[in-house]
């Protein structure tokens, strides 16, 4: 069986899918409730913690899985990418 695409384009794919995953998972476990106003300049509406590092790694799995939803469907043939190649 003939892979439909390269490595460099399922790179690519993973990479799109995980700032989409990334800007899903962002807003999750955030509350404005009781907020206390910043008296060190901070935004207004900055999160006092964020836990970045967790959502990275959340972001990370799960796009994983994701992605590979999508590479599944890409080799089914139910998802076909263009060939973008000029004609020989």
């Amino acid at each position: 069986m003939d892979m439909p695409i390269g490595p460099v384009t399922m790179l690519a794919i993973y990479i799109v899918c995980w700032w989409v995953v990334l800007f899903a998972v962002l807003p999750l476990g955030m509350t404005q409730g009781a907020q206390e106003r910043p008296t060190d300049g901070g935004q207004w509406g900055a999160p006092a913690d964020p836990r970045l590092k967790r959502k990275f790694i959340t972001t990370s799995w799960v796009s994983l899985i994701v992605w590979a939803v999508v590479m599944v469907l890409v080799f089914i043939g139910w998802m076909p990418l263009p060939d973008l190649a000029p004609p020989a």
